[in-house]
């Protein structure tokens, strides 16, 4: 399944919607992921919004222990992607 955009990802979105707070959301992650992928997540949202500030690769690499190849594809996920980065940093 490599489409991105199908019914199971949106029931996804949808669901992700109804969650009012931060512990339903915590809750839900919990079940739905593993401690790496809610990880990592959280980590690519943080180098997001360090190089979204201006941070070098070395400092976002020290303040997150992201690799620089990581550090490069969540930036170039950012400049190419969608947007959905942007709107989250700018909230």
């Amino acid at each position: 399944m490599s489409n991105r955009h199908n019914k199971i990802t949106d029931a996804l979105c949808k669901t992700l919607l109804t969650l009012k707070s931060i512990d339903k959301y915590r809750a839900f992650l919990k079940d739905a992921c593993t401690i790496n992928e809610i990880l990592d997540i959280s980590q690519n949202l943080t180098v997001a919004e360090l190089l979204s500030n201006g941070a070098s690769y070395p400092v976002i690499s020290k303040d997150t222990g992201a690799s620089t190849a990581a550090i490069n594809r969540v930036g170039k996920c950012c400049e190419y992607g969608s947007g959905g980065c942007k709107t989250v940093i700018d909230r």
